[in-house]
């Protein structure tokens, strides 16, 4: 492996300007391919196969009308007067004709019509159903439904609600200080703008590179909105450290005097080395969301997956041949002014490993009980898929929703809808009576009443309002239940299903419940396996994957502290605490598993270089984190700190991934990796890089550390002369 690697960062030195011109070329045809290719991403949160999606799929050719988008707009008469005033009734009767002259709107009910009135009068609800489902409805069209809130007057408040307008969320100002702090933090690191500059450019090219792929693949399948801020939230933290890695180990053998093609190709064999593994284990945690079986996840997976190995090939060919054109630029002017190479003096890292080493068994039996404390909220975590409640304070979609709860109580914004089918109108009918009847003995039911029905009259609609609101824990048990009274209802060739945009966020959480614990054997193998072969020891990866479980549920229990519980809140521009997003805690575990690999290879790696090369294990310990401290904390600190910029982003689901990875990152690279695994090599010693001499014969050698690099050196003088 670091034989293969430096020859390619030679070659890319060598011939820098026809591998600058063909990254150049790679872009330009990426570019054109997205502008032409390049379609829209859609908020499709539905799992095939479910009992839900199944339902809403049958609607489409049985109730086509039932399967469209449906949406309510809430009305509200001033203080004092109530809906059956005729200046209000009036205003009522001109806001439900506008929405039905809305773009893709099939039928627009008033309140007077359906009933849909609060008890004290004041309150209604305009029912609104579309002929498509809101992902494929064009931007006019939610536009124009989303404009019925210009006419609210003083007479009546208009606020569309409902989970119409989507799209990608905005990305604005904000995210740029991560980028802004990262620079900050390459120019101390390196001391030149030089080499902060071609770091931040390598990056930015793999993630343009990664998003105008992104934005093709649209053109040919379903990719969710979230996708593409994924992946450059993902592209851009992982190219600026892994381009960040070869640089330092590049400069660091300059200062020492090394030619800079010998550096360059030195440096991409073994900081590239450890790059490559880092990033095959990003790949592989992100494209194994695939086995979970979930449309949206796969997409979301993939998407992230293909922007992060773009930046890993930047890094080991794009790199090298930009250092070639920098020169000794990339080092800081007093060290290229220098006549005689200047005395190093140690660093913090070397400190900090000689006391990590010193004071290993209590570090230990700190950071794992600290750590443990930390996950105790994950306990109580509660997931649901995102609805009204979650929406940013003071928009149409979060006033809607509270002034529907506020009225008719928080059930009335998730109903939930009993499809009922048979081959005849008469046994549809009677098996509608029997739903109504059992449903009404359910608890947490507020209302049962029958909807739309098929022109034939065998396929039927009920309708259940639940008590409690769409992401609560009492709605999810009201649907199996519900689920478990009405099916046995159905004899023959009749069926009866439960769905509804409620029953889908059940159906999505448990799938996602029930697929984590293949998720995770699968990427946990693969990457056991890869670190098993790249260190050629059988305690590294499992102490490696022990280390992310402390993570993992740190992380975890700090994000539902702040994010459900409420502690913190206002503070991160959380409105509304409340249940996590369903695929949250799948997409962390594949970011973050990826991601503290990341650390893990370049700091162990390093130690085991030091290992392989003579040194005693703990001695290669304290070097090893010695020399990788800088750089393992500089791209922390900018990994960190790009995540962090999507904290400030409205969306909450992007608010919640950035928090969790902000955390997950700062928690993974200091705490566990420059922290616990050093202690733990320390206690560890020599057994550390035990490993079965069966095992080592049938395991392939890739050398990471450039061992075999060094059979071509030059015999030290002093060596030489004793020999």
């Amino acid at each position: 492996m670091a034989n293969l690697l430096y020859r390619l960062g030679r070659f890319s030195y060598q011939r820098r300007r026809l591998v600058a011109a063909l990254w150049a070329l790679f872009l330009v045809l990426l570019g054109v391919g997205a502008l032409t290719l390049g379609g829209k991403t859609a908020d499709t949160f539905s799992i095939p196969g479910t009992e839900s999606q199944r339902a809403l799929d049958a609607l489409k050719q049985e109730l086509p009308a039932a399967s469209g988008a449906s949406a309510t707009v809430v009305v509200q008469a001033p203080d004092g007067k109530t809906l059956a005033d005729p200046t209000v009734k009036a205003a009522v009767g001109v806001a439900a004709a506008k929405a039905a002259k809305v773009p893709d709107v099939i039928a627009a009910i008033d309140p007077f019509t359906s009933k849909a009135i609060s008890p004290d009068g004041r309150t209604g609800l305009i029912s609104v159903q579309f002929d498509k489902p809101a992902d494929e409805l064009p931007s006019a069209s939610a536009d124009a439904y989303d404009g019925l809130s210009g006419l609210s007057s003083g007479d009546l408040k208009v606020v569309p609600g409902g989970q119409i307008k989507a799209g990608v969320p905005e990305i604005g100002a904000t995210e740029v200080i991560g980028v802004a702090v990262a620079a900050v933090v390459l120019i101390v690191t390196f001391g030149s703008l030089v080499a902060a500059g071609m770091t931040l450019l390598t990056a930015l090219l793999g993630v343009l590179a990664g998003m105008a792929g992104l934005l093709i693949v649209t053109a040919f399948t379903d990719v969710s909105s979230t996708a593409p801020i994924l992946a450059l939230m993902l592209g851009l933290a992982v190219g600026i450290d892994y381009a960040l890695f070869i640089s330092s180990r590049h400069r660091s053998q300059l200062a020492d005097g090394m030619d800079p093609e010998e550096s360059v190709g030195r440096a991409t064999a073994t900081a590239g080395s450890a790059v490559l593994f880092a990033g095959a284990t990003v790949v592989i945690a992100l494209a194994g969301l695939s086995v979970v079986g979930v449309p949206f996840l796969t997409a979301m997976g993939l998407a992230a997956a293909a922007t992060v190995l773009t930046a890993a090939l930047v890094a080991l060919t794009l790199l090298p041949a930009l250092l070639g054109f920098v020169g000794n630029r990339v080092l800081p002017r007093k060290i290229r002014k220098a006549t005689a190479p200047t005395d190093k003096t140690e660093g913090f890292g070397f400190r900090w490993g000689r006391l990590v080493t010193r004071l290993r068994v209590p570090i230990v039996a700190v950071g794992i009980i600290g750590l443990g404390l930390l996950a105790i909220p994950a306990k109580d975590m509660q997931l649901a898929l995102p609805d009204g409640a979650s929406a940013a304070a003071g928009t149409n979609q979060r006033v809607a929703y509270d002034l529907t709860a506020a009225a008719f109580g928080p059930g009335a914004n998730g109903p939930l809808i009993v499809v009922v089918k048979s081959n005849d109108a008469a046994t549809s009918n009677a098996l509608v009576q029997g739903v109504l009847g059992k449903t009404q003995g359910l608890a947490d039911v507020v209302a049962a009443q029958p909807a739309a029905a098929s022109p034939d009259g065998t396929t039927r609609l009920v309708q259940v309002i639940p008590k409690s609101g769409p992401a609560s824990e009492e709605t999810s048990e009201l649907v199996k239940n519900l689920r478990s009274a009405v099916k046995p209802l159905a004899t023959g060739d009749a069926s009866i299903s439960v769905t509804g945009n409620t029953a889908v966020g059940v159906d999505v959480s448990n799938k996602l419940s029930d697929a984590l614990p293949t998720y995770l054997f699968v990427v946990i193998g693969l990457s056991f396996l890869l670190l098993l072969l790249a260190f050629r020891s059988v305690l590294v990866p499992l102490k490696a994957t022990l280390g992310f479980v402390l993570t993992i549920g740190a992380t975890f229990g700090i994000t539902v502290a702040v994010f459900q519980e409420g502690h913190l809140a206002k503070l991160f521009g959380v409105d509304s605490p409340g249940p996590l997003v369903s695929f949250l805690p799948i997409i962390m575990m594949g970011i973050l598993f990826g991601l503290a690999m990341d650390y893990e290879v370049f700091i162990v790696s390093r130690v085991r270089e030091e290992f392989v090369h003579g040194r005693h294990a703990n001695d290669a310990t304290v070097q090893g984190l010695g020399h990788g401290a800088r750089v393992v904390t500089a791209a922390a600190l900018i990994m960190a700190s790009v995540f962090a910029g999507f904290i400030l982003v409205h969306d909450p689901i992007i608010k919640a991934i950035g928090f969790g990875l902000t955390i997950g990152v700062l928690i993974d690279a200091f705490v566990v990796r420059m922290t616990l695994v050093p202690a733990i090599l320390s206690l560890l010693g020599d057994r550390a890089w035990w490993f079965p001499k069966w095992l080592d014969r049938i395991t392939p050698q890739v050398d990471i550390e450039g061992e075999t690099l060094r059979v071509d050196e030059p015999e030290p003088k002093e060596l030489a002369n004793v020999r």
